[in-house]
């Protein structure tokens, strides 16, 4: 699994005009072929009267899933440009659709790239970028006494709270980064004099929005 990575949020969707014609750009995450094929099957039935709808998507670990699709465009001034700007932005798991109405002015090969291309970019504004990282699931119980502190403290702190559980005593999961784990032991062992039951658990991956 990737230390971190780069992804879209979720689904998005925004529309510029250039020209008179109208290009509505929908973005969403995929994590398989088949997920990214299926949305892109779902716009085409809801925009079937569109003169266009172009997609590109970018799946894996490694980008081994890349494709591109003109739909009907010249070759290579819209899918591509659409691929290119995922590319760039160095975003995996992502699929993007361009639903083009022309407006009855040719754009010319050069015009194509650079409208299908600003759609995608500003359809991924619209549907957000997130940074994921690897990060160990830490399991904190504590007696309800302790809680009030040790929230704080985390909450102030470089670690980040997944959940709370509230039983006969509170269980609080936190991402902690690999190389920081004992010290996150020993940082909350002092914090809770020693009162702490802490253990490891799984790998998760930890989501946060990031402009680039």
């Amino acid at each position: 699994m990737l230390q971190k990575y780069y992804t879209v949020k979720g689904y998005g969707e925004n529309e510029i005009v250039i020209e008179k014609s109208r290009f509505i750009c929908y973005i969403n995450r995929a994590t398989t072929e088949e997920e990214a094929v299926q949305f892109i099957q779902q716009i085409k039935k809801k925009h079937w009267d569109a003169t266009h709808n172009c997609s590109a998507y970018i799946i894996g670990e490694h980008d081994q899933i890349q494709k591109a699709n003109d739909d009907g465009e010249p070759s290579g001034t819209a899918g591509i440009p659409m691929l290119e700007v995922l590319k760039k932005k160095g975003l995996k798991d992502t699929v993007a659709v361009v639903t083009r109405y022309f407006g009855g002015i040719k754009l010319g090969a050069g015009g194509l790239v650079r409208a299908y291309g600003k759609s995608v970019s500003e359809g991924l504004k619209a549907a957000g970028i997130v940074e994921r990282r690897l990060m160990r699931i830490m399991h904190v119980v504590i007696d309800y006494t302790w809680l009030g502190k040790v929230e704080n403290e985390l909450r102030s702190s470089v670690y980040t709270i997944k959940d709370i559980h509230y039983a006969e005593n509170v269980e609080l999961e936190i991402f902690v980064e690999e190389a920081n784990k004992q010290l996150f032991v020993e940082w909350m062992t002092e914090l809770t004099n020693g009162r702490a039951e802490i253990k490891e658990g799984n790998t998760e991956y930890l989501e946060e929005l990031i402009e680039i």
